[in-house]
């Protein structure tokens, strides 16, 4: 549709959507004219605009008003008319160092990731972590106190996953050792659903020799890898929610967020937007109703795949903002995530 508009359509338009991003605000014709700098008159430009509004790319949000971009404007300038620009050295060293994951579990340096992710972007940053599908090398069981013990899992490619689990009062510290020594010389070369199978069946069948204390160590070790059905496929986290409060102006922008917010507490749906983007390469750009989630609150979700050293999708990382996020700027910071954790996860 872009090569419809003569090159005088095309940098109206282009100048409406920079102003909409850069002030959510509806531009005249006036305004307009000014900030163009030429020779065209105010009234030259409102017929533009009035073409453009019976092409759909444009609305009058109120009566007598500037314009602003529809949703169906928005995409046709991502997709023909933005030009992308580039990182700072500070904004790549920023991602870097928030995905340095010396010390931490893999789940800290992503949901450490995708808050710097939110602070440079302004908007809601979230991650799909990995699935646990890989094989094991070592697992150890640490006490913590009554009742509680760290279970620290190490994967034949070096990712490491700390968890804390519930053991019986008054169990002697030597049989958590005799649980890690049980499990270690089982999962070596498998990965959790193996390992799972083989002890539990061990288990059913009475052939481990584990006392009940023990056992029950082993059988919440191994509840504690599965998880539930959704850490299986992947745990979502969500950082800087309350960015996308920053440009409310008016009470129905704040019933929008809000119905936003209940759509993020809904994790199946927003694993189920994240799986679609893990079937593309690159970034991805979801515009308001595009997205069924998003629908309602109109907003645009910015995602990237990132992949491990078998160079297969494992997850995405990305933003969701108002639809006048700045595109050009955000993009490349979505993408630049993204490569910075497959690096991390390789």
């Amino acid at each position: 549709m872009i090569t419809e508009l003569n090159e005088r359509s095309r940098e109206i338009f282009r100048h409406i959507v920079e102003a909409y991003v850069e002030t959510g605000e509806p531009i005249g014709s006036r305004t307009l004219s000014r900030r163009l700098g030429t020779a065209l008159s105010p009234a030259t430009i409102r017929n533009v605009m009035a073409d453009l509004e019976d092409a759909g790319l444009l609305a009058a949000p109120h009566t007598s008003a500037g314009r602003i971009p529809t949703e169906a404007g928005l995409r046709l300038f991502v997709n023909g008319l933005l030009e992308i620009g580039g990182l700072s050295a500070e904004e790549r060293a920023s991602i870097d160092s928030q995905c340095a994951a010396t010390g931490r579990s893999l789940a800290q340096a992503l949901g450490e990731a995708t808050a710097a992710l939110s602070g440079l972007s302004r908007c809601a940053g979230l991650v799909i972590a990995p699935k646990l599908d890989r094989s094991l090398k070592h697992i150890e069981f640490v006490p913590l106190g009554p009742g509680r013990a760290l279970v620290v899992m190490v994967t034949e490619d070096g990712m490491v996953e700390n968890r804390v689990i519930d053991v019986p009062l008054g169990m002697p510290p030597a049989n958590l050792v005799t649980a890690g020594n049980y499990l270690n010389a089982r999962l070596t070369g498998r990965n959790l659903e193996e390992v799972r199978g083989v002890i539990e069946r061990e288990l059913e069948a009475h052939r481990a020799q584990l006392d009940t204390l023990t056992s029950r160590v082993v059988a919440a070790g191994l509840a504690v890898w599965a998880g539930s059905e959704n850490d299986r496929d992947g745990q979502l986290i969500v950082r800087g929610q309350a960015n996308l409060l920053g440009d409310v102006t008016a009470i129905e922008d704040l019933e929008r967020i809000r119905a936003l917010f209940q759509a993020l507490e809904a994790k199946e749906a927003m694993a189920k937007l994240l799986d679609a983007a893990n079937l593309a390469d690159g970034v991805q750009i979801f515009i308001g109703a595009e997205s069924n989630l998003f629908s309602v609150a109109g907003c645009s979700v910015i995602i990237a795949p990132y992949i491990d050293k078998q160079e297969r999708i494992v997850g995405a990382i990305g933003v969701i903002g108002p639809t006048r996020i700045n595109y050009a700027r955000i993009i490349p910071l979505v993408d630049y995530t993204a490569k910075v954790i497959g690096r991390l996860i390789g």
